[in-house]
């Protein structure tokens, strides 16, 4: 029942994929959409989760905090020294983005929807109304993620093609993940480990790169208003799964 369900996050992640390829002439409103529902994924959903879910305090701040500030602060790391490596090659930091940033981005979009496959599995170990609350909580916002998982890939300068292999990876993760539940359990304070992590680098991705990147060459009204409605479509979509 759980993969059955999942099916459904994989035809979500599709056409979140697909409106993304689609409205390349608006491009500046795609990026400020994609940088809305990163940021209210982030602190909607990952980072309230995570807090729930992770383990003791260290050093007086919540493992799960250390984390979220962890994952920036790698994600910041990671660009950086491959923008210094493509410098070294000769290429333009400011106008050649390091095409493995994009895929590593998506990787782990990939890696978060097969997580949200695994929540869907365990979900219905509890129970079927479990089941069926978390299932659509995650179907609603594989819009998102599809969405994002094609933008992300395909900013950074990679192929069409890689763009489309990432989300189609992407859109299958669920289904893994919800099949792999028939095998194993994820303790939950590695769950709230990871979704800290994860959070993190999402935070950095949105507002280091996303956001400015949406508002550089066409500033427009319109593009703070498609960041607020991406902002405000995971909220709706966390209030109806609560």
């Amino acid at each position: 029942m759980a993969v059955l369900v999942a099916l459904g996050a994989f035809l979500m992640t599709l056409a979140g994929g697909w409106t993304a390829q689609h409205v390349t002439d608006r491009r500046h409103l795609v990026l400020g959409l994609a940088g809305g529902l990163m940021l209210g994924v982030v602190g909607l959903d990952l980072l309230p989760e995570a807090l729930e879910a992770a383990g003791e305090d260290v050093f007086g701040v919540p493992e799960a905090l250390l984390l979220f500030v962890g994952g920036f602060l790698l994600a910041h790391l990671v660009e950086r020294l491959l923008a210094a490596r493509r410098a070294s090659h000769g290429a333009d930091e400011h106008n050649h983005r390091a095409p493995e940033v994009g895929l590593t981005a998506a990787g782990a979009m990939v890696g978060h929807s097969a997580m949200d496959g695994v929540a869907i599995g365990a979900a219905f170990q509890v129970g079927g109304g479990m089941g069926v609350a978390v299932a659509l909580a995650v179907v609603a916002h594989d819009f998102a993620d599809g969405f994002n998982t094609y933008t992300l890939t395909s900013l950074y300068g990679n192929a069409r093609r890689k763009a489309l292999i990432m989300l189609f990876a992407d859109a299958v993760a669920p289904m893994v993940g919800a099949a792999s539940t028939l095998f194993l359990t994820i303790p939950e304070q590695a769950l709230g480990a990871y979704l800290g992590l994860f959070g993190g680098v999402l935070l950095y991705l949105a507002a280091a790169e996303i956001l400015p990147e949406a508002h550089h060459v066409h500033p427009a009204r319109s593009t703070l208003l498609c960041t607020v409605a991406g902002v405000g479509f995971i909220w709706v979509v966390v209030g109806l799964a609560g």
